[in-house]
């Protein structure tokens, strides 16, 4: 059985707690969250496949997964993520492989009927230098940050050809563009992290090695909003049974920290007390980045998640999870 509920731009397909539901990714740290809130809900026809089963970059591979599973409702929480260092040495790569991976799992879900797509972009799709707080209207509007370029482009290609097909189909497919995120699962490989794990794991072997000095990039006045991903993901299946637009919607925390308070925070957290120092001739990136989360708060939905004790959970799993601690 379809419900409908009628919101203002068009009728919203809820997912049944039966609903055949893909969650694309579900080994990240966003994937894997979307996959404890579904089942925390009740939602009991989850199907996700690991990489080794089915590589998301090879068209044939998924378009015979969707001809044969037919899922009604997926989370593409797939993609090729990296830190800065990552980003800025590997764009061709970030670029390529993300634009296969969402076009190939787009395209088959809507030849196979799907219900209806929710993409996960990113708030790094924003320009550079955009007004604060980031309307989702500002995208496109100047150039963007030049270091995560590649992987900022396919995502915009994402959340585009789902603006298109609905569009041009009246299919169903929304884009959400989260903050920067930290949680449960993260990656915490020093090459390829984000801000968060990558400092987690600095300090804690700094700590552990007695090293009384950890250099950081730039020079710490950048300006970062982060959000715990169970938060994300709580409101993530919300907007799956709530929210259709063309238009991607931002979901963020509202609170900001520059990095040298989050590198602090951090420290803290692991418990290292050395000194922290900054290599200006390192890039710092874009100077800040808030989103604005007028749409959001339309709907009555708001964070949940205290950034401090978001932090000590995440430093918790970082010890309780040897293979990431190595990878």
């Amino acid at each position: 059985m379809v419900i409908f509920l009628k919101l203002k731009y068009r009728k919203v397909l809820v997912m049944n707690k039966d609903s055949k539901i893909y969650v694309a990714g579900h080994n990240g740290m966003v994937g894997s969250s979307i996959v404890r809130r579904l089942q925390k809900e009740g939602y009991n026809n989850i199907i996700v496949r690991s990489h080794r089963e089915l590589d998301l970059v090879c068209q044939a591979d998924v378009k015979y997964f969707f001809e044969k599973e037919k899922p009604e409702y997926v989370f593409l929480a797939a993609a090729k993520v990296g830190g800065i260092v990552a980003n800025s040495e590997a764009l061709a790569d970030f670029l390529y492989e993300n634009i296969l991976i969402e076009m190939n799992v787009i395209n088959a879900a809507f030849k196979n009927k799907c219900k209806k797509i929710e993409f996960l972009g990113s708030s790094c799709i924003y320009p550079k230098f955009a007004p604060q707080p980031i309307k989702e209207s500002y995208l496109l509007t100047s150039e963007l940050e030049k270091t995560n370029e590649g992987y900022a482009l396919a995502k915009i290609a994402g959340l585009k050809y789902c603006e298109f097909l609905n569009r041009q189909y009246g299919t169903d497919y929304i884009s959400v563009m989260p903050a920067n995120l930290y949680g449960v699962n993260d990656n915490y490989d020093p090459k390829n992290s984000h801000v968060i794990p990558a400092l987690m794991r600095r300090f804690y072997e700094a700590k552990i090695k007695n090293v009384r000095t950890v250099t950081c990039w730039g020079d710490g006045t950048p300006l970062r909003e982060f959000m715990n991903v169970d938060d994300l993901a709580r409101i993530c299946v919300y907007l799956m049974n709530n929210y259709s637009d063309n238009e991607p919607i931002n979901i963020g925390s509202g609170e900001e920290y520059s990095i040298r308070e989050i590198a602090e925070k951090v420290a803290r957290v692991v418990g290292y007390d050395g000194e922290i120092k900054w290599d200006t001739s390192k890039p710092n990136g874009t100077p800040r980045k808030l989103i604005d989360n007028s749409k959001l708060e339309k709907l009555g939905i708001k964070t949940e998640i205290d950034f401090e004790i978001g932090l000590k959970n995440s430093y918790e799993d970082f010890l309780n999870n040897v293979v990431r601690m190595e990878r």
